[in-house]
């Protein structure tokens, strides 16, 4: 059941009695698992009151208590952001309903973060470098998820396996995700404390500053492409550019070249959780949402496809015409980094195959090579952070992905022009974000490329 702003104020007044509440609004946020408002009291100071509508949503809440607790003010200062306080609670059964304190700025989209310059995308670059360095022992004593990069990556398979005997998820995009799933090489990552639920609503503004981040419900140890996922539905690449730049200025370990492609497959198989999310709770309205969005999806990657199997029909007499050998063609990256192969109203898809030669300096680990081992988490290390050279990769069809050789570590391996549309908000632990992006999530084949082999549906 849906509350009203009215009816979370009156619960608010519940959970924290000396409240003189003035005035209450609406508030974005994840529409399947809460209802939430924005309170003001006679101080003019503001509250959030966030009401679950079930017993999981009502389970994170609880565990987000645990992790602010966590967030000593040892921690807290360090932080280039505030933090919510959890000023009451009040329960209701199974559901128990939380206010939180005042908090400096206010949300905005993701169009409006992005036309505010540069001076914000660099800060949020180094809010989400920040939460990538919080100590993992804040994870591990609150109890909360830690994975490896192996442990993460069997667990988005298992989750394919269950998406794929819904039936409804189409061909291309199993395929796609599965390729890019058993391509060892991409998931050479060094996992991190993860914020698992970062989109704009959930981080606030004041001035080119992002002045405090809420949504603490999914914190894990995982993989940080996981926080760049919601900037898949991005439109403006200088945006997405400026923050990872500013990332990757801001972490002190080694570069992770493709990040950006994981945060991609993150984007799209956000569609098919939405849609198993849907079918478990036999919502028809998630169900149908998630299938348009897929079919979207796929008829983007398809349409990609068939422009990339156009542009190599007619490349020869190009190059031959321009004096330039058939067998061995500029790619991509020589060309145009970031060419627009696929144009729809609802999405622009851009590709950025950039790859170097296995032993170049500031080249990723091939996938045939060895990478030295992480000791603390278990998971293969990061690339070398040396700068290198790119050199062009082979364009390959967009619906069967894996490795060929390395990216330069300086440059994001691919990022979106622009993202589908869609109503849901954006990825995190409730709906899927709008981005409906084909992107390469990896690079072109190797003949030495390691693959794990796993038998046929």
């Amino acid at each position: 059941m849906k509350r009203t702003p009215m009816e979370l104020a009156a619960l608010a007044s519940a959970a924290v009695p000396a409240l003189a509440l003035t005035g209450v609004a609406g508030s974005p946020d994840d529409a399947a698992d809460f209802d939430s408002a924005l309170l003001v009291d006679d101080a003019g100071k503001q509250w959030r009151v966030r009401s679950p509508k079930h017993v999981e949503a009502s389970m994170r809440l609880e565990t987000e208590l645990l992790v602010l607790r966590a967030f000593v003010p040892a921690v807290r200062a360090e932080l280039p952001f505030a933090l919510p306080y959890v000023a009451g609670t009040v329960r209701q059964g199974e559901l128990c309903t939380f206010v939180y304190s005042h908090l400096p700025g206010s949300t905005r989209d993701i169009d409006e973060l992005a036309a505010l310059g540069k001076d914000l995308a660099a800060d949020i670059g180094r809010t989400m470098a920040a939460v990538h360095a919080l100590p993992q022992s804040l994870v591990n004593n609150a109890d909360l998820p830690s994975y490896t990069a192996n442990e993460f990556r069997q667990r988005k398979l298992n989750e394919l396996d269950q998406a794929a005997t819904t039936g409804k998820i189409p061909a291309t995009l199993l395929r796609r995700w599965e390729h890019a799933l058993e391509d060892v090489g991409l998931w050479r990552f060094s996992p991190t404390v993860v914020h698992g639920d970062l989109h704009e609503d959930n981080m606030l503004v004041s001035g080119n500053r992002i002045s405090a981040v809420s949504g603490w419900t999914d914190l894990r140890i995982g993989d940080p492409a996981d926080d760049f996922a919601w900037l898949i539905a991005a439109d403006n690449t200088a945006f997405t550019d400026a923050i990872h730049e500013a990332y990757v200025a801001a972490r002190p370990d080694a570069v992770d070249p493709h990040l950006i492609r994981r945060a991609a497959l993150s984007a799209e198989f956000a569609l098919a959780q939405w849609l198993v999310r849907g079918l478990a709770a036999q919502n028809a309205v998630m169900i149908a949402e998630a299938e348009e969005m897929l079919s979207t999806l796929e008829a983007d990657i398809l349409e990609q496809a068939a422009a990339l199997a156009a542009e190599a029909e007619s490349a020869p007499q190009e190059y031959e015409s321009a004096g330039i050998s058939a067998s061995n063609p500029p790619s991509a990256g020589k060309t145009a980094a970031g060419t627009r192969v696929g144009t729809k109203a609802e999405a622009k898809v851009s590709v950025l195959p950039i790859s170097v030669p296995s032993g170049e300096p500031g080249g990723l680990y091939a996938a045939g090579d060895e990478a030295p081992a992480d000791q603390d988490s278990g998971a293969a290390g990061a690339a070398p952070a040396e700068s290198g050279k790119a050199t062009a990769s082979t364009q390959q069809d967009p619906t069967s992905l894996s490795v060929a050789g390395e990216v330069s570590t300086p440059v994001p391996a691919a990022v979106p022009e622009e993202a589908a549309g869609s109503d849901a908000t954006p990825t995190g632990a409730g709906e899927p974000g709008p981005a409906t992006t084909a992107i390469p999530l990896t690079e072109g084949t190797a003949p030495d490329a390691k693959k794990e082999t796993r038998p046929a549906r």
